[in-house]
Protein backbone atom coordinates (compact mmCIF):
# COMPACT_ATOMS: atom_id res chain seq x y z
CA UNK A 1 0.00 0.00 0.00
CA UNK A 2 1.37 3.43 -0.82
CA UNK A 3 1.38 6.29 1.03
CA UNK A 4 -0.91 9.57 0.34
CA UNK A 5 1.16 12.64 -1.73
CA UNK A 6 2.99 14.70 1.11
CA UNK A 7 2.07 17.84 -0.76
CA UNK A 8 -0.23 19.60 2.16
CA UNK A 9 -1.56 21.43 0.00
CA UNK A 10 -3.70 18.46 -1.61
CA UNK A 11 -7.00 18.06 0.14
CA UNK A 12 -8.15 15.65 -2.49
CA UNK A 13 -8.08 12.59 -4.17
CA UNK A 14 -8.96 11.20 -7.43
CA UNK A 15 -10.43 7.60 -7.34
CA UNK A 16 -7.23 6.71 -9.30
CA UNK A 17 -4.93 7.81 -6.72
CA UNK A 18 -6.97 6.27 -4.21
CA UNK A 19 -6.74 3.15 -6.00
CA UNK A 20 -3.17 2.98 -6.64
CA UNK A 21 -2.44 3.76 -2.82
CA UNK A 22 -4.35 0.67 -2.02
CA UNK A 23 -3.26 -1.47 -4.98
CA UNK A 24 -6.79 -2.40 -5.96
CA UNK A 25 -9.43 -1.80 -8.96
CA UNK A 26 -11.55 1.19 -9.03
CA UNK A 27 -14.41 -0.56 -9.27
CA UNK A 28 -13.83 -2.33 -6.15
CA UNK A 29 -13.99 1.11 -3.96
CA UNK A 30 -17.11 2.08 -5.67
CA UNK A 31 -18.50 -1.07 -4.62
CA UNK A 32 -16.82 -0.67 -1.45
CA UNK A 33 -18.71 3.17 -1.51
CA UNK A 34 -22.11 1.59 -2.28
CA UNK A 35 -21.81 -1.29 1.07
CA UNK A 36 -19.87 0.85 3.32
CA UNK A 37 -21.61 4.31 3.92
CA UNK A 38 -19.21 5.90 5.93
CA UNK A 39 -16.99 6.35 2.57
CA UNK A 40 -18.63 9.60 1.68
CA UNK A 41 -16.34 11.31 -1.30
CA UNK A 42 -17.34 14.59 -2.90
CA UNK A 43 -18.78 14.82 -6.34
CA UNK A 44 -17.99 16.78 -9.21
CA UNK A 45 -21.02 18.04 -11.50
CA UNK A 46 -19.59 15.91 -13.50
CA UNK A 47 -19.38 13.04 -11.42
CA UNK A 48 -15.77 12.59 -10.56
CA UNK A 49 -15.24 11.06 -7.28
CA UNK A 50 -12.98 13.30 -4.66
CA UNK A 51 -11.68 11.39 -1.49
CA UNK A 52 -10.85 13.30 1.27
CA UNK A 53 -8.03 11.94 4.08
CA UNK A 54 -11.37 11.11 6.07
CA UNK A 55 -12.54 8.87 3.39
CA UNK A 56 -9.01 7.39 2.65
CA UNK A 57 -8.70 6.61 6.58
CA UNK A 58 -11.68 4.90 6.09
CA UNK A 59 -10.87 2.94 3.22
CA UNK A 60 -7.21 2.00 5.51
CA UNK A 61 -9.33 0.70 7.84
CA UNK A 62 -12.20 -1.45 5.70
CA UNK A 63 -9.39 -2.59 3.47
CA UNK A 64 -7.23 -3.74 6.67
CA UNK A 65 -10.06 -5.84 7.47
CA UNK A 66 -11.16 -6.83 3.93
CA UNK A 67 -7.82 -7.56 2.31
CA UNK A 68 -5.28 -8.53 5.90
CA UNK A 69 -8.12 -9.89 7.76
CA UNK A 70 -9.35 -12.35 5.67
CA UNK A 71 -13.32 -10.86 6.45
CA UNK A 72 -16.26 -10.95 4.07
CA UNK A 73 -18.12 -7.40 4.38
CA UNK A 74 -20.88 -8.38 6.66
CA UNK A 75 -18.39 -9.09 9.05
CA UNK A 76 -16.52 -5.86 8.59
CA UNK A 77 -19.57 -4.10 9.02
CA UNK A 78 -20.18 -5.90 12.58
CA UNK A 79 -17.05 -5.23 13.45
CA UNK A 80 -16.83 -1.36 12.46
CA UNK A 81 -20.26 -0.91 13.90
CA UNK A 82 -19.30 -2.79 17.25
CA UNK A 83 -15.71 -2.70 17.97
CA UNK A 84 -14.75 0.21 16.01
CA UNK A 85 -11.94 1.20 18.33
CA UNK A 86 -10.10 -1.69 18.97
CA UNK A 87 -10.00 -2.26 15.22
CA UNK A 88 -8.61 0.88 14.55
CA UNK A 89 -5.78 0.47 17.62
CA UNK A 90 -4.96 -3.12 15.84
CA UNK A 91 -4.77 -1.52 12.39
CA UNK A 92 -2.32 1.02 13.26
CA UNK A 93 -0.08 -1.20 15.40
CA UNK A 94 0.13 -3.71 12.32
CA UNK A 95 0.85 -0.22 10.09
CA UNK A 96 3.95 0.71 12.42
CA UNK A 97 5.41 -2.54 12.83
CA UNK A 98 5.30 -3.34 8.52
CA UNK A 99 7.00 0.22 8.33
CA UNK A 100 9.53 -0.66 11.41
CA UNK A 101 9.88 -3.94 9.21
CA UNK A 102 10.82 -2.58 6.18
CA UNK A 103 13.36 0.12 8.32
CA UNK A 104 15.07 -3.19 9.65
CA UNK A 105 14.97 -4.54 6.53
CA UNK A 106 16.57 -1.40 4.59
CA UNK A 107 19.21 -1.46 7.45
CA UNK A 108 20.11 -4.71 7.10
CA UNK A 109 20.56 -4.46 3.35
CA UNK A 110 22.69 -1.76 4.22
CA UNK A 111 25.17 -3.66 6.24
CA UNK A 112 25.63 -6.41 3.58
Amino acid sequence: MKEPVTNKQKLYYTIGEVSDMFNVNQSLLRYWETEFKTINPKRSPKGTRYYSQKDIEEIKLIHYLLKERKMKIEGAKQVLKHKRESTVRSQQVVERLKSLRSELIAIMEELE
